[in-house]
């Protein structure tokens, strides 16, 4: 057995997830790519980066086995898809419909750049997608220009479109901002989503971009963001408990319209974190800022069943740190860029 009662006849043995510190990951974010078809600053060089290999990379059915056991098995219960950008994979919607019918069916979203979504979204709504947070920075043309290196901010605004059309929602927004490129559009950018119906986050900049670029001093903190904001609008904390979400959450001039911010820096949530990652090339990442990672794709094409695919990964979580540790002088960023890990 893992943990706990033995196993009986026709009955899926089961065990949580759990660290050293009290908590326990019931969220997962499977990366399904580090590919990605923009350039964002904060995160990749404009020539983009070496790619993972193809025959390292998990297959559909690899994938979905280990959400599986992560669902029977690890009290999974909502999966989100990831990155680099996870509709470029071209299973992506089959992954979604098989990630759906599993017993008990885990809440599903997909963290997205929305690229291609104007074609996919009702697929994916049909296939039993419940929700997307979208990657917009700005509404301007020439800001998204500058920073995804790209032409393509109609085709995201088509494709929140079509998710809100299909269903998709609360769809939400994820937004970062730069200093001296975005930073004077933050009550812009939140005019313009509660005018739509989206549900705007802005996330403190993170030290993982492939370039090792981030300093603490360059980074938009959430006092900053906090200020811009309040210079054209009123904002109160929302009564609702925040749990284990990252985002603290806000009324915009007294609602019923909201504003998050998450700020993993300077108010980081690590006590009360419930996620656990898993890469596309099959690592366990207990942590996001993690140096060390936890190989489950070996022992899965090597023929561990199961219960040993589950026994490694409860170990991998057992050895998660209390903290992120970005205020440590020793702190070290991930080898890993954003891309490569899932978000």
């Amino acid at each position: 057995m893992i943990g706990g009662a033995p196993a009986y006849a026709g009955v899926v043995e089961t065990t949580l997830l759990a660290d050293t510190h009290g908590r326990v990951a019931s969220d997962l974010r499977v990366s399904l790519t580090d590919r990605c078809n923009l350039r964002c600053q904060y995160c990749m060089p404009a020539e983009g980066l070496d790619w993972l290999p193809d025959d390292t990379v998990l297959t559909d059915d690899e994938v979905v086995r280990l959400i599986r056991i992560g669902v029977e098995r690890l009290g999974i219960r909502e999966v989100r898809f990831t990155g680099g950008e996870p509709l470029v994979r071209r299973g992506l919607v089959d992954i979604v419909r098989r990630t759906h019918e599993l017993d008990p069916a885990p809440e599903i979203s997909l963290t997205t750049n929305a690229l291609g979504l104007s074609r996919t979204a009702g697929a994916l709504a049909a296939a039993g997608l419940d929700r997307v947070n979208v990657s917009l920075d700005t509404v301007r043309p020439e800001s998204f220009a500058k920073i995804t290196r790209r032409d393509r901010l109609h085709d995201v605004v088509a494709g929140l479109e079509a998710a809100h059309a299909a269903g998709l929602g609360p769809v939400k927004v994820n937004a970062v901002l730069l200093r001296d490129i975005n930073d004077g559009e933050a009550p812009e950018l939140l005019r313009w989503c509660l005018e739509r119906g989206y549900q705007l986050r802005f996330i403190e900049q993170m030290p993982l971009d492939a370039q090792h670029g981030w300093t603490r001093g360059g980074m938009i903190t959430a006092e900053e963001i906090f200020a811009r904001l309040e210079g054209e609008f009123t904002l109160t904390p929302a009564e609702e408990p925040r749990g284990s979400a990252p985002a603290e959450l806000f009324l915009v001039d007294g609602g019923p319209g909201t504003v998050g911010v998450i700020a993993s820096v300077t108010r980081p949530f690590c006590g009360d974190c419930d996620r656990v990652r898993l890469t596309a090339d099959g690592q366990v990442r207990n942590c996001l800022f993690a140096r060390e990672e936890s190989d489950l794709r070996a022992a899965l094409r090597a023929g561990a069943d199961d219960a040993e695919l589950a026994r490694r990964w409860v170990a991998a979580m057992a050895t998660k740190l209390p903290g992120h540790g970005i205020d440590d002088p020793a702190f070290l960023q991930p080898s890993r860029p954003m891309s490569a890990i899932g978000g």
